[in-house]
């Protein structure tokens, strides 16, 4: 019976979700769903133009705007969010090295992967679908779809090959360009016509409801918490911003057996998380909801009370 039901839900994928292959998959595939937006009906950039903080400044950035920074090769880039919110991916080359910006206005979450693999180098697109409410990135030699949170290909042909994580840094333009004066700005001249001063997501922050289920929920933090998160050596602990605010600063802690440690600037809401070194190491910045959906069996900061 289940065969025959799963034949007939993949038939049903294949015509109502964009005609992809899920022949091959690692996850359920009655949780992946349509966000809307056909197969690249929101568009990626594929060929970023840059300009200088000072011409940012001048033209269409704001102190308060949001980026995420990126410090790669000696080379610094700050994409602003409120050009993300409209694209999700940017494809993009930093100190020589191809990489893969990623946003998820639903998730709130700002990835950057490294996009060379073994053999090949992949270029990204939206596919206009989710998995656990957070986009489903495709690439274009394979048309694989990938989990942006879960940081894996998740159908496909490429199904299971991860995705490496480039620490970036969730701030503020002012943050971002007193730390490094000679960055370059993702410029606005993307090659589309919109609106960047137009938040086409504006309210949904602030209100508790998502708009695509998830299959893990924890009441413990209002659904849209800023939290950051990570990863090592198979274990995972998240520090929601609320917690950080009442913590003495800098936190040290042990995850993975691996001794780091977490500074956080309330004025700007910027955390970072970096190895006893002081390097800064990959983590993700995004919604509660969203980490949790991904990470059920995650530990959770709490500040001492």
């Amino acid at each position: 019976m289940w065969t025959f039901v799963k034949m007939i839900f993949l038939a049903g994928l294949l015509l109502g979700l964009g005609g992809w292959d899920f022949s091959k998959h690692n996850i359920p595939l009655n949780e992946i769903s349509s966000g809307g937006p056909d197969k690249d009906g929101i568009p990626a950039i594929d060929r970023p133009r840059f300009v200088l903080a000072e011409q940012a400044d001048k033209k269409f950035m704001k102190a308060g705007d949001r980026v995420l920074g990126l410090v790669m090769n000696g080379k610094k880039k700050a994409y602003p969010i409120k050009i993300l919110n409209w694209h999700e991916i940017v494809n993009d080359r930093i100190g020589g090295q191809p990489v893969v910006v990623t946003f998820c206005p639903l998730c709130g979450t700002g990835m950057v992967f490294h996009a060379k693999f073994p053999g090949r180098e992949l270029s990204f697109g939206v596919s206009g679908l989710l998995y656990q409410s957070d986009m489903l990135l495709y690439d274009r030699a394979t048309e694989s779809l990938w989990s942006q949170i879960k940081k894996e290909a998740v159908t496909g042909p490429l199904t299971g090959t991860r995705l490496r994580l480039i620490p970036a840094t969730y701030t503020t333009w002012g943050a971002w360009k007193k730390k490094h004066p000679d960055t370059l700005v993702l410029s606005t001249k993307t090659g589309y016509l919109r609106d960047y001063d137009r938040d086409p997501y504006a309210g949904y922050e602030k209100t508790a409801t998502l708009m695509f289920g998830v299959s893990a929920k924890n009441k413990a933090y209002h659904p849209k918490e800023r939290v950051i998160g990570v990863e090592i050596a198979g274990a995972s602990k998240v520090y929601p911003f609320s917690e950080l605010a009442r913590a003495q600063l800098p936190i040290k802690d042990v995850v993975g057996k691996k001794n780091i440690r977490i500074l956080f600037d309330k004025k700007t809401k910027t955390a970072v998380i970096q190895d006893e070194k002081g390097k800064e190491l990959p983590s993700v910045v995004g919604f509660w909801f969203a980490w949790f959906a991904f990470h059920p069996q995650t530990d959770v900061y709490q500040a001492a009370k």
